[in-house]
């Protein structure tokens, strides 16, 4: 049970509290500070350099070989470094299409895109027919999938 006293003493802080969340919002977000350090290239970047040098396809495990050799990027201890870039290429060539830096040229190799020789997904057809649909409406109706017959069906016979 609340009392004058504590409605009064209460009533600063929830005023301030308010005040601060609006505050908040109209605040400015901070600028995000860069992902990688100075000096420090992600593997990712390392890949691209390493293709570009070498100009034809490599497999991932060339490539990590490469980096190190480079001292572009090591593995910070990893067990398989080569399937984690691996998996980082795919990953950028599905979310950022003709975009990305990769391109798959066979299976296991990747070369740089150059932009022109990227592979479009082909359209889908323009003519062509829909799949004819089922007529489930009528089977559901008269016979349930095990051979019995339905509700309706049943309904039908027993009319008098």
């Amino acid at each position: 049970m609340s009392t004058k006293k504590t409605a009064a003493k209460n009533a600063p802080k929830a005023a301030k509290t308010q005040a601060t969340k609006k505050a908040a919002k109209t605040a400015e977000p901070k600028p995000k500070a860069p992902r990688q350090r100075e000096g420090k290239m992600s593997a990712l970047d390392a890949a691209a350099k390493v293709l570009t040098e070498a100009g034809e396809p490599m497999t991932a495990k060339a490539m990590i070989e490469a980096m190190a050799t480079k001292r572009y990027w090591t593995s910070p201890g990893g067990a398989t470094p080569h399937s984690t870039l691996y998996a980082a290429i795919i990953r950028e060539i599905g979310t950022k299409g003709a975009e990305a830096r990769f391109q798959k040229t066979d299976r296991g190799q990747f070369a740089i895109n150059s932009g022109a020789t990227t592979k479009a997904k082909p359209a889908a057809k323009a003519n062509a027919t829909p799949k004819p649909q089922a007529k489930k409406a009528a089977k559901k109706n008269s016979e349930i999938a095990d051979g019995t017959p339905g509700p309706k069906a049943v309904s039908e016979l027993f009319k008098i």
